[in-house]
């Protein structure tokens, strides 16, 4: 984003530098979908629809993959660092409707951040061996660490691209490790693999149970949308994207269903579904002589990548909407010696604090993510058929037609209430919505009393959306 506060007759910004190949692109998508979902929720899905625990990823990951092919077509097409705003301001071209967008994926981080601080918490004391008692204790060690995440933030990032290199690989490192105790268990006779089909869907259907538990695994599949906002730091976007998005989303969902394959053969879906840290329990069965803390410190360090890149994501995205006039400026404010969006960072800290002390379930945490992100998805599959009439020069990706379709249809159906979704989901949703329509209102209502004030003052931006140029 260029810097709004330059002079008139500046020197224009630089644009960004494209130093991202096929290979760092690759381990920034696998990097920002795996994480807490996968680590946190498998026992969750399991409660929802008992041994087949990798149905619902599966029904996941191709809901993820058919609406990752409308993002392909999107930023091949117009290969800029703004994502769903951008999409949904051409496509539509209404502001407040590319502000509640840009709004909800700012929230759905802020829901992502916090969903990873309660599995932090909870395997911190695994890995130390704290007794942490009732829930407050979880609940306290949650909230140190977002606070952590907020000093980190404060500071500043640096060497970004890297870092998530190396964390990526102590994600898929873990993820890795519980894949090789299932084939040893496998091996020597030691797992279960009949219950993968089995079905404990309650009172439900069987397709109902798979629905209710895909509103939560949909969790695991979240993050290939973040990677279009690289594009302009990509070489040649439009060439690479296809092959590499498609091979994340491909390489992140097969270690996902065998994960849970894995996880459900090894420990029962009652005993799997208890507690934080099923992945855990699955080393502590499948190979007890494994040092399992050293397990728990990599599930750390997982979720706490998730907790990070999700805190920086909605802070920058709120200082950007700021800077734009959407909200109130001096959440655009930039800290002097740092050169960090600090009070943009105090504000959503602030949410993701309340966040973890009144809800503090995680599997409603992550499930409110989900909530956002499928109705930002439905919007992206919609505006992909809506810009078929915008042609470009250069050529682009195109997904067959029916594809969106069935994205959008998809998506929209897994938001309704006709999913069994908990209700608490729609509240979090709701009320994280209603702090943006009031900071939107504020700001609109301060920018025509300082026009009234002041015709002869200097023009004030629109709203807009905070990248949707």
């Amino acid at each position: 984003m260029a810097d709004v506060t330059a002079e008139p007759g500046a020197t224009p910004e630089p644009t960004l530098k494209r130093v991202m190949g096929p290979g760092l692109l690759l381990l920034f998508v696998v990097g920002d979908i795996l994480g807490t979902g996968i680590y946190a929720l498998t026992g969750k899905v399991a409660n929802e629809v008992g041994g087949a625990v990798w149905v619902p990823f599966l029904v996941a990951f191709l809901v993820a993959l058919v609406t990752g092919l409308s993002y392909l077509e999107l930023v091949t097409k117009y290969p800029h660092a703004a994502g769903a705003a951008l999409y949904t301001h051409k496509a539509f071209g209404i502001h407040f409707v590319t502000f509640m967008v840009a709004f909800a994926v700012m929230s759905s981080g802020i829901t992502s951040a916090a969903t990873a601080s309660r599995a932090f918490a909870a395997n911190f004391a695994e890995a130390l061996d704290f007794d942490l008692g009732t829930g407050i204790g979880v609940t306290l060690i949650a909230l140190a660490f977002m606070l952590v995440v907020a000093a980190i933030n404060l500071r500043g990032v640096s060497e970004g691209v890297k870092l998530n290199v190396v964390l990526t690989c102590v994600e898929l490192s873990g993820l890795l490790i519980v894949i090789a105790i299932g084939l040893w268990a496998l091996g020597v006779g030691d797992g279960d693999f009949g219950r993968i089909t089995e079905f404990d869907t309650g009172d439900r259907s069987a397709v109902g149970g798979v629905v209710v538990a895909t509103t939560l695994a949909f969790y695991a599949m979240v993050g290939f949308e973040d990677s279009v906002n690289m594009a302009e730091e990509c070489k040649e976007p439009s060439r690479i994207f296809p092959k590499v998005l498609l091979a994340g989303l491909l390489l992140t969902g097969a270690i996902y269903v065998v994960v849970s394959i894995t996880a459900i053969a090894l420990v029962p879906a009652d005993q799997l579904g208890q507690g934080d840290t099923p992945l855990l329990k699955v080393v502590e069965v499948g190979a007890p002589a494994f040092p399992t803390h050293i397990f728990a410190f990599i599930t750390m360090f997982a979720v706490a990548n998730s907790a990070l890149i999700n805190m920086l994501m909605a802070s920058r995205l709120l200082y950007g909407m700021a800077r734009k006039g959407v909200i109130p400026r001096p959440l655009g404010r930039v800290h002097a010696s740092r050169r960090t969006p600090h009070l943009a960072i105090a504000f959503t800290t602030v949410l993701a604090l309340g966040l973890i002390f009144f809800v503090g379930e995680v599997p409603e945490l992550g499930g409110t993510t989900a909530l956002l992100l499928l109705a930002v998805f439905t919007i992206v599959n919609v505006a992909v058929l809506v810009l078929r009439r915008d042609t470009v020069e250069h050529s682009h990706f195109r997904t067959p037609t029916p594809l969106p379709v069935v994205g959008a249809l998809s998506c929209g159906f897994l938001v309704t209430p006709w999913t069994d979704r908990n209700t608490d989901q729609y509240v979090i949703a709701g009320a994280l919505l209603a702090i943006g329509v009031v900071l939107w209102a504020l700001n609109y209502l301060v920018v025509r009393v300082t026009h009234s004030e002041s015709p002869a003052a200097e023009q004030v931006p629109t709203p807009e959306s905070e990248r949707g140029e």
